[in-house]
């Protein structure tokens, strides 16, 4: 877990044939109070959370950062 969620996240964007992982980065993208820069894993998932986002789903996040962890 060198670089930031967000960072890793990002490399799902711009899928031609878009999936929930797809989905996600891009609302995460364009989410401009998204924490960019952390690394945790209960700040972002509270944010998720309260941001309430029907993109920004917290199943998808957490099987996001199940691969962010395997790293």
């Amino acid at each position: 877990m060198e670089r930031p969620f967000y960072q890793f996240a990002l490399k799902y964007r711009g899928k031609l044939v878009q999936d929930e992982y797809s989905r996600f980065a891009e609302a995460m993208f364009l989410d401009h109070s998204f924490p960019k820069t952390s690394k945790d894993f209960h700040e972002i998932s509270q944010y998720i959370e309260e941001k309430a986002h029907p993109v920004l789903q917290a199943s998808t996040f957490d099987r996001i950062w199940e691969e962010y962890e395997a790293g």
